[in-house]
């Protein structure tokens, strides 16, 4: 088995580890965090350093791992970050055994598809995207790089999600709808209409809240 790097160490870090072990595709060699101290475990795994200690490990021959970072922005620029540290290092894709996936669909690297997520006939997955527990991707559906649909999400047919929105919580959206890029819809929307770029929608139907910029957080108890 190849050895990786898990860089993040939050609760969304601890769901990708399991994913990591159940596959027993991949052995984690360490994570990697920039703010928690060095030495102490996430799993049994230790922390081994921060994304500046990663240029040393691919000399090492450790040259692949995920960004195990739950933010969208947060994650794309750790990739980004990463990317000019070890052009050489590769983004690898975490499927949990539990997901079941039409043999049609396209997955971008670093991409994580975690428990009991359904990806139907002929979608489209980007680069860094994460499709959290229990979620739906309907069919011709697209969610475009580092973007990502939380636990419980269902979205239809003939979707097109742009780049780092965020679908939160138990939301719904119907078939033939586009979402803009750095835009967020609250928990448990149901979208109606299209939303454009760097909005915020919430409610039944989904309104638009306010107009949001880019890289604003989303994982908390504010709209």
């Amino acid at each position: 088995m190849d050895e990786i790097l898990v860089i993040g160490a939050s609760g969304h870090a601890k769901v990708i580890i399991e994913a990591i072990e159940y596959h027993k595709k991949y052995k984690i060699y360490g994570i990697i965090d920039s703010f928690k101290q060095k030495g102490d475990s996430v799993l049994g795994y230790k922390i081994i350093g921060t994304e500046h200690c990663i240029p040393d490990l691919v000399k090492k021959g450790i040259t692949k791992g995920i960004v195990a970072i739950g933010d969208n922005w947060t994650r794309y620029q750790m990739h980004q970050k990463i990317k000019k540290l070890a052009p050489l290092f590769e983004f690898i894709t975490v499927v949990h055994y539990s997901a079941i996936i039409s043999p049609s669909v396209k997955i971008g690297k670093g991409t994580a598809i975690l428990t009991n997520v359904k990806v139907n006939t002929d979608s489209k997955i980007g680069d860094g995207c994460i499709l959290n527990t229990n979620a739906s991707f309907g069919h011709d559906s697209v969610l475009s790089d580092f973007s990502s649909i939380a636990p419980g999400v269902t979205v239809a047919g003939n979707v097109s999600i742009d780049f780092c929105t965020a679908i939160s919580l138990g939301a719904n959206i119907i078939q033939g709808i586009s979402i803009g890029k750095h835009s967020i819809v609250g928990a448990g929307s149901l979208v109606l209409t299209d939303v454009a770029d760097f909005k915020k929608v919430f409610g039944v139907p989904a309104k638009e809240i306010k107009t949001i910029k880019k890289g604003e957080k989303y994982l908390s108890k504010s709209l």
